[in-house]
């Protein structure tokens, strides 16, 4: 249900195959991840012991501090 590029009568449906790809990688990576579930209260990701801490945006796009603060 939180991927809309998946349901067919959809403006976010992807018409080549290397943007679905795209967009469900990021959406995987979130889920894991960047997104705290309301069940475990930590991510999949810390559960499984893969990861140590919550990504954010910045981090996963390379987006400096000091860049985020002048735009």
């Amino acid at each position: 249900m939180n991927m809309r590029r998946l349901t067919r009568l959809t403006n976010g449906l992807s018409k080549e195959l290397r943007n679905l790809e795209a967009a469900v990688a990021l959406h995987f990576f979130h889920y894991n991840f960047m997104r705290i579930h309301q069940s475990l209260r930590v991510t999949p990701a810390i559960e499984a012991n893969i990861a140590k801490r919550v990504w954010e945006w910045e981090q996963l796009l390379g987006i400096k501090q000091a860049e985020r603060k002048t735009a």
